[in-house]
């Protein structure tokens, strides 16, 4: 446990930097730039320092408590993006103070640039993209700057992400001259493409480009960032883009000797080839493992007490985060846009569903819509989360029939009220149901004009009475039975009586055990648990007690003396 609340004080410790980044990306709009550019980057330089302490505790912590994989990498990959953020700060700083400074090495410069571009892979998987490097030669020395190469290529490479739907493809292809003293690399992608008006801005400062429109985030610094550490090198970057098409980028460099000043060549190091500086790490490290139990098993075993979520977040690392917290308590389901989130509604057994409202492929506010469209799906409960906190989206969701509504950030603790709080409205519901008796529940469902759900309850109550002496009658036999699938038949019974489905079935027969021993007082107690569907009347007894606080022999005995 200690181990545990550690990990999550560091992993608090990287989100609350990263939130100093986008203060400082708000502010320099609002003051004197130049002083706000030297404070934060004083700021960036005293950040960098606990993100290593933090880094090192991660390795350390690793090494102690393996079993903890999974909160390592999501601390791994905060780390990783904030010192990425906060070198942009202090690289950007230092191109206008005209302070960015080149140091060439000699080594394989194709070689380089096919590793340093391997690494991003998992960053265009996660999106779905095919990628795919072309280097001709596949082998050439030269002399370039590794730190202002790999940071040209990761903002290349991320940006074509960023903009190229999923299923896209993005390339990176690299060849020289004809004189072979300049190496030319293309990024070309499949994506939205830009407008002749987006290419005038491309490389200004803060522009936001179609971040909303991608339902992506980006700092506005980085293709900036990529001209200047371009024309540092001595080279060129030129864009070709159609909308809807796609986009090019084309960066040229000098790579020869002879194009650097002796101020910036470095004799005494080779370029370390099997050390790129770019590293993304693997988005796989991050999935949810193998479940140990199969869901059918754990849903047959689980407890009335044992509520199932689906977390649908396209932000991986924040979607592992809440799936880690909650795991504890509820048996969780994560999807990573609304799409996903259909195909789990349509297979799982869940009581509640939490989702982000800005994804790609569908967002949280159709995925809504679509739940509470479909009278299989309609109760299911429904808590959006957005970073969206003007008045009217909030509005607009609740209005579409979203339940709850949570802006980011928001705390932990915040959430887990608003799911306590639908879990609570979900066990007085039980409550009810279960202090009503058969006859009752038949005679409220049998009015002249039944609401839907009154008339599925009637339908189930008599289906299982209809069955009740028939040891196999199940869960699946129940569905098939109700012509409806297993899920559908869980989501609608737990939204009207609170109940399970095996729980369900079990709270009839026990009901009815009770009014056999009321009105025949002379049964055997294996008598009494055949008629109501038992295989073996111990297992009968057992689940008796556990209802009524007794044995059944003792209150037949008891109606006996009556």
């Amino acid at each position: 446990m200690k181990v545990f609340l550690t990990i999550l004080i560091l992993v608090v410790i990287v989100l609350l930097a990263v939130a100093i980044w986008q203060l400082y990306r708000r502010s320099v709009r609002l003051m004197n730039r130049l002083q706000l550019e030297r404070a934060f980057t004083n700021i960036s330089h005293e950040l960098l320092t606990p993100l290593t302490v933090v880094s090192a505790s991660v390795e350390r912590l690793r090494g102690q408590e393996p079993r903890f994989a999974q909160e390592y990498a999501l601390m791994d990959l905060n780390i990783d993006r904030m010192v990425r953020l906060l070198q942009e700060i202090l690289e950007t700083s230092k191109s206008q103070a005209g302070e960015l400074k080149l140091l060439v090495s000699q080594g394989d410069v194709m070689h380089y640039i096919s590793q340093t571009a391997l690494c991003l892979e998992p960053l265009l998987a996660k999106q779905g993209q095919t990628f795919t490097i072309q280097c001709n030669p596949k082998s050439m020395m030269g002399w370039i700057d590794t730190d202002k190469l790999d940071k040209i290529i990761y903002n290349l490479l991320s940006n074509a992400a960023k903009y190229t739907p999923q299923g896209g493809k993005v390339a990176l292809s690299v060849q020289t001259n004809k004189t072979y003293d300049h190496v030319i690399i293309k990024v070309a992608d499949t994506g939205i493409g830009m407008s002749e008006k987006q290419l005038k801005h491309l490389f200004q400062r803060f522009y936001d480009g179609d971040y909303r429109k991608m339902k992506t985030s980006g700092t506005g610094l980085g293709l900036p960032l990529t001209r200047d550490l371009v024309f540092l090198h001595g080279g060129n970057i030129d864009c070709e883009s159609k909308e809807g098409q796609g986009t090019t980028f084309t960066v040229t460099l000098p790579i020869s000797k002879e194009a650097f000043t002796a101020s910036q060549i470095d004799d005494s190091h080779q370029i370390d080839i099997t050390k790129p500086r770019t590293t993304i790490l693997d988005v796989a490290k991050l999935l949810p493992e193998t479940e140990t139990v199969e869901p059918k098993k754990l849903m047959e075993t689980a407890d009335d007490d044992t509520y199932r979520i689906l977390l649908v977040e396209d932000n991986i690392e924040l979607l592992m985060l809440m799936r880690t917290l909650l795991s504890g308590r509820y048996h969780v389901h994560t999807a990573q846009n609304g799409r996903e989130a259909l195909n789990i509604l349509g297979s799982e057994e869940l009581d509640l569903v939490i989702s982000d409202v800005m994804m790609p492929e569908m967002d949280g506010n159709e995925l809504t819509a679509r739940i509470k469209g479909d009278p299989n799906t309609s109760h299911l409960p429904v808590i959006l989360l957005t970073a969206k906190t003007q008045e009217e989206d909030r509005k607009h969701s609740l209005l579409i029939g979203a339940d709850d509504y949570i802006t980011k950030p928001f705390r932990m603790g915040d959430l887990e009220l608003r799911i306590n709080n639908i879990i609570e409205n979900r066990k007085r519901i039980r409550r009810e149901y279960k202090s009503q008796t058969v006859e009752e529940t038949r005679l409220k469902t049998r009015v002249a004009t039944p609401t839907p759900d009154e008339e599925f309850l009637r339908r189930a109550v008599d289906c299982v009475y209809s069955h009740l002496d028939d040891s196999d009658f199940d869960r699946e036999a129940f569905a098939s039975a109700m012509g409806a699938s297993a899920s559908t038949l869980y989501n609608k019974l737990r939204s009207i009586t609170g109940l399970n489905v095996s729980a369900f079935i079990r709270d009839i027969r026990m009901k009815e055990a009770k009014r056999l021993a009321q009105t025949q007082p002379d049964l055997r107690v294996s008598d009494l648990a055949y008629k109501v569907g038992f295989k073996d009347p111990k297992y009968f007894s057992t689940c008796f007690k556990k209802e009524f606080g007794m044995q059944p022999s003792e209150f037949i005995e008891q109606m006996g003396s009556l």
